[in-house]
C-alpha cells in the first residue's frame, strides 16, 4: 500500500505502464494516482479495436499532460462550481 500521493516521476512511470497495458488491450491497474480524465482516455484505448488503439494514444498523452499541469483539476473544479452555483444550501439539523 502506498502512503500519500505519488511523485511526478511515479506518475510518469505509472502512466507509461498503463499506456502499454491499454495498447495491449489489457485493463488498467487501480491506485495508480492517475486522474479520471487520464484513466478514461486509457480505457478508451483498451476498449478499442487493436488496429485503432495506436491512434488513440495521443489523447491519453494530452490527458496526462493536463493532469501534470493541473488543467484537468481546474476544469473539474470549475464544472463543480458551475453545477452547484444555484444549489440550495442543506438545512442544518
Amino acid at each position: 500500500m502506498r502512503a500519500g500521493r505519488p511523485s511526478r516521476q511515479q506518475l510518469r512511470t505509472n502512466f507509461h505502464q498503463e499506456v502499454e497495458n491499454a495498447l495491449a488491450g489489457a485493463g488498467l491497474r487501480s491506485c495508480t494516482g492517475l486522474d479520471d480524465d487520464t484513466e478514461q482516455a486509457l480505457w478508451e484505448i483498451a476498449a478499442a479495436e487493436p488496429a485503432d488503439r495506436e491512434g488513440l494514444a495521443a489523447a491519453a498523452y494530452r490527458a496526462f499532460a493536463g493532469q501534470l499541469d493541473g488543467s484537468n483539476a481546474a476544469r473539474w473544479h470549475a464544472d463543480l462550481q458551475r453545477r452547484t452555483a444555484g444549489a440550495e444550501p442543506r438545512p442544518e439539523e
